[in-house]
This record gives C-alpha cells, sequence and structure tokens, in this order.
C-alpha cells in the first residue's frame, strides 16, 4: 500500500526547482501556477536565495507547486489527479493544499489561488504580534506539553512521538530555550509567526470569506485523504476544505496521520519535492515501512518503480512483516 506524502514549510531549498525546468512543459506549467497564486515561482524557485523563500508569502506557493509539478511528472506528465497512482493521500500543513490538488478536489489553478490566499493572509497575521516557534525534542510527551502550558505557548505541530512544535510569543519561546523539558531539547525555528495557533484568527477568516469561491470535488473512493485534524479519513472534498480552513489556526497532527499509515499497514511512502523531512520522521515512527524521497528528475525513474512496488500491494506481498 502506498501513501504519498507533501511536505510543509521550512523544507524549500534555494534552487530546488530549477533542474525540474528543463523538463517538456514544466516552465509553462509553473508560469500558470505562478499567475493562479501571483507570486514569481519561476525566479524564486531557480534563483532566489535561502531568506527570500523563507518568506511565508513566498515559500506556501512555491511548496504546493512543487509537490503538484512533481507528481505531475511522476505520472507521466498527464496530471496526477487523473492518472496519478497513490492508496493514501496527505500532506503536512500547507501540504495538504498540494494534496487537495493531486486528488483533484481542487484543480491546480484553484489550489494555488487558495495558497496564494492562505500564504498572504498568515504573513499578515504573523507581522502584527511578534511571535514564533520552536521544536521540542525528546523528553516526556505529559511534561513536554506540561512545559509548554506553561509558558503560555501552545502546541501548533505534533510532528512525531519525540517531537512536538510549541508557539506563541517570542519571548515566552525564549523562556521555553532556557529551561527546556527534562531530557529534553528546544531548538527555536526560523518561522514568521505562530502558525497554527490562535494568532492565526485573522488568516483563518480571510481563508473561510475566500473558500466559497472554490468548488471542491470529492477524491476517487479508492484514494482517501488523511487529514493533519487527528489524522481523519476524508473522503469528502467539501470536508476536506473545511479543515485546510480550520487547520490555518488548529495543530497539525502528523502523528496521528502516521498512525493511519501503519493501521491501513502502507508498505511504502513516497515524499514529493522538495523531499526529506516526512520521511525522515517515518523512518523513526515507521519501522519496516519502505521509504522514496523525489527530489530531482533523476529520482524519476527509482520513484516509478517505488509506486509500481507499492500501490496496491499489502504488507505480505510486499516481503514485509505483518
Amino acid at each position: 500500500m502506498l501513501a504519498i506524502v507533501s511536505p510543509g514549510q521550512g523544507a524549500q531549498k534555494p534552487g530546488f526547482l530549477a533542474p525540474w525546468l528543463d523538463l517538456p512543459g514544466v516552465r509553462e506549467s509553473l508560469q500558470r501556477l505562478s499567475d493562479a497564486a501571483e507570486v514569481d515561482l519561476i525566479r524564486h524557485g531557480t534563483a532566489s536565495d535561502a531568506e527570500t523563500i523563507k518568506d511565508t508569502a513566498v515559500a506556501q506557493p512555491l511548496l504546493v507547486a512543487a509537490g503538484i509539478l512533481t507528481a505531475d511528472a511522476l505520472a507521466g506528465g498527464e496530471g496526477f489527479a487523473r492518472d496519478g497512482r497513490a492508496d493514501l493521500l496527505a500532506g503536512h500543513s500547507v501540504g495538504e493544499v498540494t494534496t487537495a490538488a493531486l486528488a483533484g478536489v481542487l484543480s491546480a489553478e484553484d489550489a494555488m489561488r487558495l495558497v496564494g490566499v492562505r500564504s498572504r493572509a498568515m504573513a499578515e497575521a504573523a507581522a502584527a504580534t511578534p511571535t514564533g516557534m520552536a521544536a521540542v525534542v525528546g523528553g516526556q510527551r505529559d511534561e513536554v506539553m506540561e512545559a509548554i502550558r506553561r509558558n503560555d505557548l501552545q502546541p501548533a505541530n505534533i510532528n512525531s512521538s519525540g517531537q512536538v512544535v510549541a508557539a506563541g510569543p517570542t519571548e515566552r519561546i525564549a523562556a521555553l530555550v532556557a529551561e527546556p523539558p527534562t531530557r529534553a531539547r528546544v531548538m527555536p525555528l526560523q518561522v514568521a509567526g505562530a502558525f497554527h495557533t490562535d494568532f492565526m484568527a485573522s488568516a483563518r477568516t480571510a481563508l473561510s470569506e475566500f473558500a466559497p469561491s472554490l468548488t471542491p470535488s470529492d477524491p476517487p473512493s479508492d484514494r482517501p485523504l488523511i487529514s493533519n485534524a487527528g489524522g481523519e479519513i476524508v473522503t469528502d472534498g467539501a470536508r476536506y476544505l473545511e479543515l485546510i480552513v480550520s487547520q490555518v489556526a488548529s495543530p497539525v497532527d502528523w502523528e496521528a496521520c502516521m498512525r493511519v499509515f501503519a493501521e491501513k499497514e502502507v508498505t511504502g511512502i513516497l515524499e514529493l519535492a522538495p523531499a526529506g523531512t516526512l520521511t525522515g520522521l517515518a523512518k523513526r515512527e515507521l519501522k519496516g515501512v519502505a521509504l522514496m524521497n523525489l527530489n530531482t528528475p533523476e529520482d524519476l525513474d527509482a520513484a516509478r518503480a517505488f509506486v509500481q512496488e507499492h500501490a496496491g500491494a499489502t504488507r505480505s506481498e510486499s516481503g514485509q512483516e505483518i
């Protein structure tokens, strides 16, 4: 059984889209996606530096476009929503917008319109108050959550059994860094604000006002979506769009998504470009599951073989223990 996953903000790297533009039709597709998002993704994906693409209003459209383009290339350039193969689809944070396009819940252009609104609204919300985020790695979960609450912070991302991201006012992040929970490390993240918390309420309002302009479709019955909202299995397009809107100011529970992968006996996880973050979490949490990173066109042949091996397969068929 194959899960295809899309990374969230922070995964972007300078120039990571450059090799993809050598493929036929990709530059033209990226221009159409740029126009929909109102961002110059060709420049930002090939020439902009790390500081420029760290900007929320740039990073989010760049990541969604990257996922759409690389998934389409994986499907032979015919469009993943129509011809791609996967048993489950999931995205981390803004990766859920990518997933909406891959599942056909939204057209590629509408997904880019949505992420354009999302990214600009989140950037504006972040600018309103000095806030930040920090990854808490290790420690006991109860003690970690208590330390986050004690410092008037919120758990924004529950990424794995050993990693929770705290978010809130910058001075409270500094206090958590200074006095971490027992046997835990606290690492400040280079992000502009406290995403997936109450500080993003205005961004959620902006998205809720924009969402009625979209007409979501249901994903194929054999390609359910796994939501960041507690790992909910979603087969209704309108419900998935509703969850994308609320997710902006609600925690991302990727640990729950991985539990669903385990329960569904996923045998392989393929992460779309820029890949590595989510397969890295899976490597620690989902022992025995095969992993594949699709980062450059040179990875396509191996990725297609990976899809062929795992799509529709059971653990016994793939030789994995059950």
